[in-house]
């Protein structure tokens, strides 16, 4: 009862104040002869209404223009981010927004590109990951190609529900293999190549089943390669320019998606597993700079897709089979090296593609071709020969001999350099 009469009060009062005002309105209209307003024009106002206010930034991006703010102020003077103030992170330099999915759909910073910027730590300290890239769960790529960030990537990394690429390449970090990125199941592309990373390379890495790329060349690492190696979803792998050591596994004919792997500038030991004439899809495959040894399997001749192959400055020797020679990804502009080996036997086929300057087999041991090692380097190598544990398998071929019947095919331009290459540039990026 109480209500319906406070009720009631309000809804009488409100009619006795409309009453009052149109009895007033009448009351002015009359007295100035029937006209509108007692003055010829409504009185202009004191002073200029106030601007509207600014549009309320969504939260979550609002949320990440904090952080990204916040950033600028552990970052020496860079131009680069200057322009990293205002209301609108989306027109920041190198950020990337796009509309998150939930159903809010709020916008979102979605990606940094920092890539080549060039930053440091203001007062020469450390430039720390934390504080940006923990900042910002909407993330999907982080990409910070050489700049100078130091320190261990934020464990809230492994949250982000869309975090697909990391790029830390070029940049100063130091110690073992992050085990965040362990834990980032989403990852598609990791990039950490040019740092101080030392240790071995946990098997888990290869067990992140999105993952396509990795790029962990010029490190420190140490240690063989985890038989995990064939668990790899990935088609693209660097691990040139490390310390890593053993054998190339067997298990590397089961990573059936590669498409470019480079093992270059390692201490890799022993002969190579026929396993590798698996890899039906491999282009690439570059074991240069290395211990190794043996003849070449026979079943590299199955690689028919291979167009760089490069087997320079090991202790391979033998006959360079005739079948890999006859491969049409070779024999057409292909890029085939044997050189700084001891090599001691080519075939027709071969000799096709020395001509064609395909294939490179200087400083070998081979009879009756130019720049060849001197005669004692060659005896002197053989006399300490060490066979393969298991010769039988170097004649195993998996697969279909080519046939080898048609002529060298030369088309005008060269193949395109190997995505994988371009990982040895450190400036490099994607």
């Amino acid at each position: 009862m109480p209500t319906m009469h406070f009720l009631l009060s309000a809804l009488l009062l409100h009619s006795f104040m409309l009453t009052a005002s149109a009895k007033e309105a009448l009351d002015i209209i009359i007295a100035n002869n029937g006209g509108g307003y007692p003055y010829a024009s409504p009185p202009p106002p004191a002073c200029h209404p106030p601007p509207p206010p600014p549009p309320m930034c969504e939260p979550r991006l609002e949320r990440g223009r904090k952080a990204l703010v916040g950033f600028t102020g552990a970052v020496d003077k860079n131009k680069y981010i200057s322009d990293w103030r205002g209301s609108d992170p989306c027109k920041f330099k190198g950020i990337r927004c796009a509309k998150y999915p939930d159903p809010e759909k709020q916008f979102a910073i979605a990606g940094i590109d920092l890539n080549g910027a060039g930053l440091s730590g203001r007062n020469r300290n450390p430039l720390l990951l934390s504080g940006l890239l923990d900042s910002i769960p909407e993330l999907t790529f982080f990409h910070v190609n050489s700049n100078n960030f130091t320190g261990a990537i934020p464990p809230q990394i492994t949250q982000y529900q869309y975090f697909f690429e990391l790029d830390l390449s070029n940049n100063r970090l130091q110690g073992e293999f992050p085990k965040e990125v362990l834990q980032s199941s989403q990852l598609v592309f990791l990039d950490l190549r040019f740092n101080s990373l030392y240790g071995s390379i946990p098997s888990q890495l290869f067990q992140l089943k999105y993952l396509d790329v990795i790029f962990i060349n010029n490190n420190q690492f140490t240690g063989t390669l985890p038989d995990a190696f064939a668990s790899t979803p990935a088609r693209y792998l660097t691990f040139a320019n490390n310390q890593l050591t053993g054998p190339i596994p067997p298990s590397v004919g089961a990573s059936k998606n590669l498409v470019e792997v480079l093992f270059l500038g390692n201490h890799f030991q022993g002969c190579l597993p026929y396993q590798i004439g698996l890899l039906n899809k491999a282009t690439v495959f570059d074991v240069s700079k290395n211990w190794l040894t043996g003849p070449i399997p026979r079943s590299f001749g199955c690689l028919e897709s291979i167009r760089y192959l490069n087997l320079e400055q090991n202790q391979f020797y033998g006959e360079v089979p005739e079948t890999v020679c006859q491969l049409p990804g070779l024999r057409n502009r292909g890029n085939f090296s044997l050189s700084d080996n001891y090599f001691t036997q080519v075939g027709p086929a071969c000799r096709r593609l020395i001509d064609a300057n395909v294939l490179d087999v200087r400083n070998n041991c081979i009879l009756g071709l130019p720049n060849q090692r001197p005669h004692d380097q060659c005896s002197h190598f053989f006399s300490n020969l060490k066979p393969c544990p298991n010769p039988k398998s170097l004649n195993y071929v998996p697969c279909k001999k080519y046939d080898p019947r048609g002529h060298i095919l030369i088309t005008s331009t060269p193949p395109p350099l190997p995505v994988s290459y371009n990982s040895l540039d450190p400036t490099r990026h994607r």
